[in-house]
């Protein structure tokens, strides 16, 4: 299962009834954390959830509004007496630009290990997660990053006593795990049936439309995505500064056909999103209004 919490909805400033766009998951003791601008430890709190087990912070890009709370973050992190071990991944520049940040938070007590993006598509595995990052279309180098958590397929018990594989081992396969042991090397493959199903989730924001995000949220059981403008005469503006329209991103859904789709990333002009969706369900019916502290829990299904 995976647990999905849309700390902030909004683009450029925080307001007092939204905190800027930040995404957080968590999977099997796991935290994972998309951008972190201004406010977002306070979103945290206000949701209840922790920052301890925070493992990997993955950033779209470096707009102040989508980093500037990070050196709070790390301090906090800091102050929680934490040791171990924090991934950043990001677009090139990522080092440089936290350590500029870090000149009012020099001293913590863990490493950060830095993921500099290679390319316009670029794969990690963290702590269970499969996480894909793709460039996407805006002003300065930016990415969207789709979530996936996989499953194996079935275990065959009939297969493996069979093969003669002793009891003892067969957890470890159905983890994955090959074993070389003196009866001989046994293969995960040997006992699994086909993979199942997993999660998927993908996030993008700061964008124009482009077919790399369409591809990439195919089939999603959520696709969280920029919908900057509500207002169809402001169409012109998303296109002079490389954002979207609620209507262009319900054609990206169209295309992708996910599950679901959350919209975020509001102009502060925007301020009652939920007017514009009832026209733009015309395009693709699953089209939802994002909104700080949004939850979702994303579960295993079987075909």
């Amino acid at each position: 299962m995976l647990d999905v919490c849309l700390l902030g909805s909004g683009g450029m400033m925080p307001l007092p009834y939204r905190w800027l766009t930040s995404l957080m998951t968590r999977f099997n003791g796991s935290n994972l954390l998309i951008d972190c601008g201004e406010g977002t430890q306070i979103a945290i709190k206000e949701k209840g959830w922790s920052f301890k087990p925070i493992d990997t912070i993955c950033f779209t890009h470096y707009h102040g509004d989508h980093i500037s709370g990070l050196p709070g973050l790390l301090l906090t992190m800091g102050n929680a007496e934490r040791t171990e071990p924090l991934t950043l991944i990001g677009p090139k520049g990522l080092e440089r630009v936290v350590n500029a940040l870090r000149v009012i938070a020099p001293e913590l007590p863990f490493p950060i290990i830095f993921k500099e993006i290679q390319g316009p598509e670029q794969v990690f595995e963290q702590k269970g997660y499969k996480i894909t990052a793709f460039r996407v279309n805006h002003n300065v180098t930016c990415y969207g990053y789709t979530i996936e958590i996989e499953r194996a397929g079935k275990f065959d018990v009939e297969r493996a006593k069979t093969a003669g594989i002793p009891m003892k081992f067969w957890s470890r396969l159905q983890k994955g795990e090959v074993i070389e042991a003196e009866g001989g090397t046994y293969y995960p493959e040997d006992v699994l049936g086909p993979a199942r199903k997993g999660i998927k989730l993908t996030y993008c924001t700061d964008t124009r439309p482009a077919e790399v995000i369409a591809k990439q949220a195919e089939g999603a059981d959520l696709f969280i995505c920029e919908g900057m403008y509500g207002e169809p005469e402001k169409a012109a503006k998303a296109v002079e500064y490389k954002h979207m329209t609620f209507e262009e991103a319900a054609r990206l859904a169209k295309k992708a056909k996910p599950e679901q789709m959350w919209l975020t990333h509001y102009s502060p002009s925007l301020v009652r999103p939920e007017e514009y969706i009832d026209r733009i369900r015309k395009i693709y019916p699953a089209i939802y209004p994002g909104k700080d502290g949004k939850t979702i829990e994303l579960d295993f299904r079987d075909e």
